[in-house]
């Protein structure tokens, strides 16, 4: 998949909306200029990971990629378990799990920890599940507004 993917931004912007009664991106632009705009010039950070038993990231935006420090490639072949070290993954999982019952959780805020090895808080973190037009489970998303990070 490509960062913008117009189908996969469908997904995403339309699971939002139908959750949150929200646009995902700015009012008033096309389909192409939002995914562009979802990947590049987004002011958070968006993630998203498909239906694996062990999901895998299949999207993050560039503000995503810059606070965690992989590529897009490195990135979409990491496993989502690893945003987040040892100790706080059973927390991580906990969430999500809580995501899967309710369907969204907002004002998130957790530990996770860089490709080198930097930690970091996230805060105020939507994380919603993402459903297609036919009802069929994707994966979940996460829109990450703010970080903090260890001194």
């Amino acid at each position: 998949m490509q960062p913008t993917d117009l189908d996969f931004f469908t997904l995403l912007s339309e699971s939002y909306a139908r959750l949150f009664n929200a646009a995902l991106t700015p009012e008033g632009i096309t389909s192409t200029e939002g995914a562009r705009w979802l990947y590049e010039d987004a002011p958070f950070g968006i993630l998203a990971h498909d239906t694996q038993p062990d999901p895998v990231f299949v999207y993050g935006n560039l503000n995503a990629q810059r606070l965690f420090g992989y590529t897009w490639s490195e990135l979409t072949a990491l496993p989502s378990r690893l945003s987040a070290q040892a100790p706080e993954r059973s927390e991580r999982q906990a969430f999500l799990e809580q995501v899967t019952r309710d369907g969204y959780v907002d004002g998130y805020r957790g530990i996770r920890v860089t490709k080198s090895g930097e930690r970091f808080w996230i805060k105020r973190a939507t994380v919603w599940q993402l459903f297609d037009r036919d009802g069929v489970h994707r994966g979940q998303a996460a829109m990450i507004p703010h970080v903090s990070h260890f001194a």
